[in-house]
């Protein structure tokens, strides 16, 4: 199964996007979802996972401006980014994690190269301030 990530673009700072994740159907129903950037020159950074249960974790860097959320009917994750800002320039990326070594937390295994199940291709999104 794969994961597509489409709806990224250029926008100005305190502008919106909303990221979707098209996944291959079923399997990512019962797994943790999530989705983390990488901007060149910085490190991976997960950035939001939302469990099977619904429930939602987000790193301090997007809190209270970006959602994450899922529709199992649809197949589709979605992270809706509010207020960005030049800092949020990056490439982000679907991932799915059905295994968390060590208790790691899921933004943990997302910001990890090697924790995730399946990733997808990325989607750029630019913001000029």
């Amino acid at each position: 199964g794969q994961l597509a990530e489409s709806g990224g673009g250029s926008v100005q700072a305190g502008g919106s996007l909303r990221l979707s994740c098209t996944t291959s159907g079923y399997y990512y129903r019962h797994l943790c979802m999530g989705w983390f950037r990488q901007a060149p020159g910085k490190e991976r950074e997960g950035v939001a996972a939302v469990g099977t249960d619904g429930t939602t974790t987000y790193a301090d860097s997007v809190l209270g401006r970006f959602t994450i959320s899922r529709d199992n009917a649809k197949n589709q994750i979605y992270l809706q980014m509010n207020s960005l800002e030049p800092e949020d320039t990056a490439k982000y990326y679907c991932a799915a994690v059905s295994l968390f070594p060590g208790n790691k937390t899921p933004l943990q295994a997302l910001s990890l190269l090697g924790y995730t199940d399946r990733e997808g291709h990325g989607t750029l999104v630019t913001v000029s301030s």
